[in-house]
């Protein structure tokens, strides 16, 4: 696949972090790190984050929950076990696992503190383009 040159003056390079609201976010730590199965790289009373695959999931106490906004999809590699163990764990159903074609499938749960937490099994993405 042969690299477009990127202009000048781009300003989106590709996604970094996402942020999420989370008002108790001792709870939310915990919680987060259980189901990334990592401990945060930064950890501090106004911000926590994790390093997940090369991208970043942040919580700060301040803002919000919601799952009517930016909607940033989080991929898996088995999206039927991953929504049921994150079921398990305390978040709620929010969109079932849908095929969206070419293999893909997505879904979405609401998790502990009322936030969308979008998956996707993607079998074409490549871990090595990640910039």
């Amino acid at each position: 696949m042969r690299r477009v040159p990127r202009p000048v003056d781009a300003v989106i390079l590709g996604l970094r972090t996402v942020v999420y609201p989370a008002p108790a976010l001792d709870h939310g730590k915990r919680w987060y790190a259980q189901i990334l199965g990592v401990e945060p790289y930064f950890d501090e009373r106004f911000y926590v984050g994790f390093a997940v695959g090369g991208f970043e999931l942040g919580l700060v106490p301040d803002g919000v929950p919601g799952t009517s906004g930016p909607q940033p999809l989080w991929g898996v590699d088995d999206i039927e076990s991953t929504y049921t163990q994150l079921l398990a764990l305390g978040a709620r159903p929010l969109d079932p696992i849908t095929a969206v074609g070419e293999g893909i499938r997505v879904a979405a749960v609401e998790d502990p503190f009322g936030n969308r937490l979008g998956l996707i099994e993607n079998p074409h993405f490549n871990p090595a383009q990640v910039r």
